[in-house]
C-alpha cells in the first residue's frame, strides 16, 4: 500500500477489497455446488436448494444475507450451509492478506486470479472427489502469463518448471511405487495433476514447504472430517490451503529456518 495514502483511505480500500473477495468466494461457492450437480454455472438465477425458490437481491449479499437471516432461507426457513458465510468470510480475509504481503503489485494480481481456482478446486473436490482437469489447466496458463512480470523472467520460468515437474512427476512415481506396495490407489490422478500446476507457481523450496504443510493439513482434516470414500479422502483441499501459505508466507518460514543454522 502506497505510504502517501491517508489511513482513512487505506482503511476503505481494504474494506472493498475485503467485500471484493467475499462476493468472488460466494460466486465460487454456488459455482462449485452447480458443478457438482451438473448444472450450468453461467446460466440461471440462484434458488434454495431445498424448497427451489429463487433467491432475491436480498439473499445474495455475501456475509450480510447470512446474518441477517440467521442463516436459514428466507421462503421455507431451511438452513443454509455454514461454509457458504466460512467461505465468504475467508475470501474476504485472503484478499486483505494478499494485499498486505504484496501491495499493488503483478505478484498481487497473480495471486488473486489464483485464489478463485484454489477455492474451487478444493469444493469440488470436498463434495465429489474430481478435481476438474479444466481448473488446473487455468493455473498452469496463469503462471505462464505473468512470467515477464517478474525482475528476472528466465529465473522464474525456470524455478517453476522445476517445482512443476518435482511435484507433479515426483509424486507420480511416488505414488505408482505405492500403488504397487498397497495394491490399491494411493493418491488420485488429479491430486497429482494439482501438485504440478501449484509446484510452477512455488518452486522447488516453497514446494517442499507446501508439501509438507498439504500433508499435515491433510492428515488433521481426514481425522476431523472423517469423509472418506473406499478409505480414502479429499486432498485437493489440503494441497490448495497450503499452496495458499506457502506463497504468502513460504519464503518467510524458510528463511527464518535457515537462519537457526547460520
Amino acid at each position: 500500500m502506497p505510504t502517501e495514502f491517508s489511513i482513512g483511505l487505506q482503511i476503505y480500500i481494504y474494506i472493498l477489497v475485503f467485500l471484493f473477495g467475499a462476493c468472488l468466494a460466494s460466486f465460487i461457492t454456488c459455482a462449485a455446488d452447480r458443478y457438482v450437480l451438473k448444472q450450468s454455472v453461467l446460466k440461471g438465477r440462484s434458488y434454495c436448494p431445498a424448497c427451489g425458490h429463487k433467491l432475491g437481491i436480498l439473499d445474495l449479499f455475501p456475509i450480510f444475507s447470512f446474518i441477517f437471516l440467521r442463516g436459514k432461507c428466507r421462503y421455507c426457513g431451511a438452513k443454509i450451509p455454514a461454509r457458504c458465510l466460512i467461505c465468504e468470510l475467508l475470501g474476504g480475509a485472503v484478499y486483505v492478506l494478499i494485499l498486505l504481503k504484496f501491495g499493488f503489485s503483478f505478484q498481487s494480481l497473480e495471486l488473486a486470479l489464483l485464489v478463485p481456482a484454489l477455492l474451487g478446486i478444493s469444493l469440488i473436490d470436498y463434495d465429489s472427489f474430481e478435481i476438474p482437469n479444466g481448473l488446473v489447466i487455468y493455473c498452469a496458463v496463469l503462471f505462464a502469463a505473468f512470467v515477464a512480470s517478474y525482475a528476472d523472467p528466465l529465473k522464474r520460468l525456470i524455478y517453476g518448471l522445476i517445482g512443476g515437474a518435482a511435484f507433479g512427476v515426483g509424486t507420480l512415481i511416488i505414488a505408482l511405487i505405492m500403488d504397487k506396495v498397497l495394491k490399491r490407489d494411493s493418491l488420485g490422478g488429479g491430486d497429482i495433476k494439482l501438485l504440478g500446476a501449484v509446484g510452477l507457481f512455488t518452486g522447488p523450496w516453497r514446494g517442499l514447504f507446501m508439501l509438507i504443510l498439504a500433508c499435515i493439513i491433510g492428515l488433521v482434516f481426514g481425522l476431523i472430517t472423517q469423509k472418506k470414500s473406499n478409505g480414502q479422502f479429499p486432498f485437493g483441499p489440503a494441497i490448495c490451503i497450503a499452496t495458499y501459505i506457502a506463497l504468502l508466507v513460504g519464503q518467510d518460514v524458510i528463511d527464518l529456518y535457515l537462519s537457526l543454522f547460520v
